[in-house]
């Protein structure tokens, strides 16, 4: 829900490229994975993510994408870095919309800076 109101004009998405969804990994950049990833999931997670043409990124969407949240068990995976390459963090529970325009920013100067590996 958070990520809908980082999307509203109020804070207006669209001025960063980042505004028009797409419900194909063949047609996206950027992966956003937000909520818990279960043990169960992450070979959807992981095939979704090489379905992507490259160049390729992903934001990490919340602590629970981020680092498995507050569960603790086996069947939840402690971060999704663990089964794709993250390249931005988003922190919080749910994210504050200034923090996703953030990450935003910031991914926007890693890709500017650097040459993103195309792996």
């Amino acid at each position: 829900m958070e990520y809908m109101s980082t999307a509203c004009s109020h804070y207006d998405i669209d001025r960063f490229g980042a505004g028009l969804p797409r419900f194909s990994a063949r047609q996206a950049d950027l992966l956003l994975v937000a909520g818990t990833i279960t043990e169960k999931m992450a070979p959807v997670l992981r095939q979704v993510y090489e379905q992507m043409c490259l160049p390729k990124w992903v934001m990490a969407f919340g602590v629970c994408t981020c680092t498995g949240g507050f569960y603790d068990n086996y069947a939840v995976v402690p971060g999704i870095d663990r089964i794709v390459p993250v390249d931005i963090y988003i922190p919080g529970c749910p994210p504050r919309p200034e923090t996703v325009l953030d990450g935003l920013i910031r991914l926007q100067e890693k890709i500017q800076k650097s040459e993103h590996s195309l792996t």
